[in-house]
């Protein structure tokens, strides 16, 4: 059974929860407007499912419950900010419009992230760079759930990535998705609701093939396209880890406390101009032709389409019944 929520009172509920956990207004409200439009958006894996962990990571002392992330400017193009172990909306509502400015003053810019627990979607990230006619890149890493490719023990986090392609008269184009089979999330929600996944989704603890989703969280999720998807993972490793100066998944969950919530790490952000990289001002001439012939195919989606949709049709939202219980009884 479900209940109907709006996205203002999706808003209000995570606010209030997070409150009651000890977190400072602005930084719940921070995770609040994240939530609220992962689930307006239809992405519920990243929504309100979220918010047990977030409570649980302030309750254990894990994340500051009133932090004050602070912003270096490194370079011309790159901007180094101590997220003060706060949760990563706060950061991108703080310091996003600073990458914002830099790209389009110098073409390029990049945003390096520490101490933040990073436990939501990446797509609002880059979206806010294409709304502002930049190209949006970002990626983090997590704690090891994925095998590497060839391999049977886990190393890898779901490492997900985000690109955004900005366009003058429409929505973005925007993808995000995890380096992993499937979003670990999404297993959760199949396991919580009893549905099987397709073979070659994961693994169980002794390496075999499974279609239960309980048994690929005791085990393990596989890599998407084999070793390509693997490869991938391991990029976001570094991307998201040394480069900006943090950990990699499996020193991650070393450091970190077994409280049900996210751990601290990193990210990594990367903004472009193409006006400024193209050298034109008619810089989308080329890329609306392609976008159009791509759309003219039978059974092909442009990515973020269907989020857009969601938010243009969106009144109520359905929400677990068995979820709201548990945030209502949050402690």
């Amino acid at each position: 059974m479900n209940n109907s929520l709006s996205i203002e009172e999706i808003f209000n509920l995570v606010r209030d929860t997070l409150n009651r956990a000890g977190s400072s207004s602005h930084q719940s409200e921070a995770v609040a407007d994240t939530i609220s439009r992962a689930e307006r958006d239809g992405s519920v894996s990243h929504g309100l499912f979220r918010l047990p962990g977030y409570f649980a990571s302030l309750k254990s002392g894990k994340v500051n419950p009133n932090p004050n992330p602070n912003l270096s400017q490194i370079t011309k193009a790159v901007l180094k900010c101590d997220g003060d172990r706060s949760y990563a909306p706060l950061v991108h509502k703080k310091f996003l419009n600073n990458l914002v400015n830099v790209s389009k003053d110098i073409g390029v810019g990049i945003l390096s992230i520490n101490r933040v627990a990073h436990f939501a979607s990446l797509w609002p990230e880059t979206e806010i760079l294409a709304e502002n006619g930049l190209v949006g890149i970002a990626c983090t890493s997590y704690m090891p759930a994925v095998a590497p490719f060839g391999a049977s023990k886990k190393l890898y986090g779901t490492n997900p990535i985000s690109f955004a392609w900005p366009r003058k008269n429409e929505n973005p184009i925007v993808f995000d998705m995890a380096t992993s089979s499937l979003a670990l999330g999404d297993v959760q929600i199949a396991a919580r609701d009893g549905h099987d996944l397709p073979i070659g989704t994961g693994i169980d603890k002794n390496g075999n093939d499974t279609t239960d989703p309980k048994k690929i969280l005791e085990g393990m999720l596989l890599p998407f396209g084999g070793y390509k998807g693997s490869h991938f993972a391991m990029m976001i490793e570094f991307l998201a880890g040394p480069l900006v100066g943090e950990t990699t998944s499996f020193i991650t969950k070393e450091n970190n406390i077994n409280d049900g919530g996210p751990p601290l790490g990193g990210q990594f952000i990367m903004a472009l101009a193409p006006e400024i990289i193209s050298d034109l001002n008619d810089w989308d001439k080329n890329a609306e032709p392609f976008i159009e012939k791509l759309s003219s195919f039978d059974g092909v989606r442009i990515p973020g389409k269907r989020r857009h949709d969601n938010r243009n049709n969106i009144e109520k939202v359905e929400v677990n019944s068995e979820l709201l219980n548990k945030i209502y009884s949050l402690k």
